[in-house]
């Protein structure tokens, strides 16, 4: 059955792998963007199948975040998977970073990685159990949020405590037939990284994996497909390492 599925950030890397993944197993899908409207065109010209529509909104406004799940509501005729991709990294290595660069780079990043998805989730949440209605959500954290990023800590802090929500949504949750579960990606080659993929420096980090590479985004595409599937109810509140044994958490 036909399920609609909201991707945030699905202009173009991973976010379009994961709405492509959707579209090409039958479901309607909502490509947002926050800016990259043309590359958010381009992944709704390019999936399989019909029904899709792209919507528009910047995720760290709540009253945008209303809008865009009415929207998407409107647009596919329900609701049933939320997947909360957008992110914002933004370099501000704490030796080298002034403190009101320091205050921004914290505020833009916790507005829109954790803050955007747990309005998101509320108002997805909500949708659902006014139809009575089971359905998934799942969040796209990092490796990060475990191994610590020396230049993004707020991108690193804003990932595990997006984990966090998730297992405790999947708590508050469950007994509406929600699930809630979360991935959590290494390096995944995405056009947001392509310079640091180069030379020397990506040859250090393809290292980090015992398979001498990096994520395709259709990897953890299929990650996140799985967790949002019936046969993953059980999985509700995990974090799903996708990082290739690149870090290993005990």
């Amino acid at each position: 059955m036909s399920r609609g599925v909201l991707v945030t950030g699905a202009s173009r890397g991973i976010g379009r792998a994961i709405a492509t993944a959707f579209a090409t197993a039958g479901d309607r899908v909502a490509v947002h963007c926050s800016s990259r409207p043309d590359d958010a065109a381009r992944t709704v010209r390019e999936l399989p199948g019909t029904g899709h529509v792209l919507l528009r909104a910047d995720i760290a406004d709540p009253g945008q975040v209303q809008r865009l799940v009415a929207d998407a509501v409107t647009g596919l005729g329900a609701l049933d998977v939320l997947v909360n991709n957008a992110a914002v990294m933004t370099p501000h290595p704490p030796a080298t970073t002034s403190y009101a660069d320091w205050q921004d780079a914290w505020r833009s990043t916790v507005e829109v990685n954790l803050l955007g998805a747990a309005n998101l989730s509320h108002q997805v949440a909500a949708h659902l159990i006014g139809r009575g209605a089971e359905g998934r959500i799942v969040n796209v954290g990092s490796r990060g949020a475990f191994r610590g990023e020396p230049d993004h800590p707020a991108y690193a802090a804003s990932k595990a405590a997006l984990h966090a929500l998730g297992q405790s949504l999947a708590v508050a949750l469950g007994p509406h037939g929600i699930g809630v579960a979360s991935v959590a990606p290494g390096f995944v080659d995405t056009e947001r990284v392509t310079d640091r993929l180069a030379g020397r420096q990506g040859e250090d980090i393809r290292a980090q994996s015992p398979f001498r590479r990096v994520a395709a985004p259709e990897e953890v595409a299929s990650a996140v497909v799985y967790l949002a599937s019936p046969e993953a109810t059980w999985s509700s509140g995990a974090v799903l390492d996708v990082n290739g044994a690149s870090y290993l958490r005990t």
